[in-house]
């Protein structure tokens, strides 16, 4: 498959300009790394065709790379830095990776699924992407070692902010997640002041799969 045939560079230049501006992404900096990262090559080559569509498609193992809009909208809310830290729960096939790549220092990638950390990781080493830092795990209490981080972005729901992922955030960090049940669920930002308090906005609607966790050992 072509890294970047004419075909796939003119589909890109009307997903930003069609999915995106004008729907009120506005950020130079997520428009640009919008326009740059080939998602045709973040899903099976038989769904290429299909990759700059207004939608998500099925990456396999019950998961799904996001609809265009949403990986921008969820990014552009996190204001990023190029000196930025932040941790990505979820990284499914690596293209939300690499876009969060694209805008700050370094990425800490946390995916549960085996099958799909093997194809994030061959994805961005394919691209030549080399900020970001995987882990294979349950993303659910963050990743303690490498907190705070002055952003988190989680691509999946759960009824609330897992306790690990709030802890995680750095003082003036921003966190954006999907937040709600099975029937359907809000994008909310949170925003962890000076202070140490947290703040909350919503967003938007949005649809996401669930949030993976490790079942909790029973008591012996």
């Amino acid at each position: 498959m072509s890294a970047d045939s004419d075909g796939f560079a003119r589909a890109r230049a009307l997903m930003v300009g069609e999915q995106l501006v004008r729907r009120g992404i506005s950020s130079p900096a997520v428009l640009s790394v919008m326009g740059r990262v080939p998602r045709h090559l973040f899903v099976e080559e038989s769904l290429a065709p299909y990759a700059y569509q207004d939608g998500p498609l099925s990456i396999g193992h019950g998961q799904t790379i996001s609809q265009p809009y949403m990986v921008a909208l969820m990014t552009e809310s996190l204001d990023l830095k190029p000196e930025d830290r932040v941790l990505e729960i979820g990284s499914g096939c690596g293209y939300q990776s690499a876009v969060l790549a694209g805008l700050c220092s370094r990425v800490y990638a946390v995916e549960r699924i085996p099958a799909l950390f093997d194809k994030c990781r061959g994805n961005l080493m394919r691209l030549g992407i080399r900020n970001v830092t995987m882990k294979l795990g349950d993303g659910a209490p963050g990743w303690p070692e490498e907190a705070p981080f002055d952003a988190v972005l989680v691509a999946a729901y759960s009824r609330s902010v897992p306790e690990g992922l709030r802890e995680s955030l750095a003082l003036g960090g921003r966190l954006v997640m999907p937040v709600g049940g099975d029937h359907g669920q809000l994008l909310v930002l949170y925003c962890r002041g000076a202070d140490g308090k947290i703040s909350r906005k919503t967003l938007t609607a949005c649809r996401f799969v669930p949030l993976m966790r490790d079942p909790k050992p029973s008591a012996r």
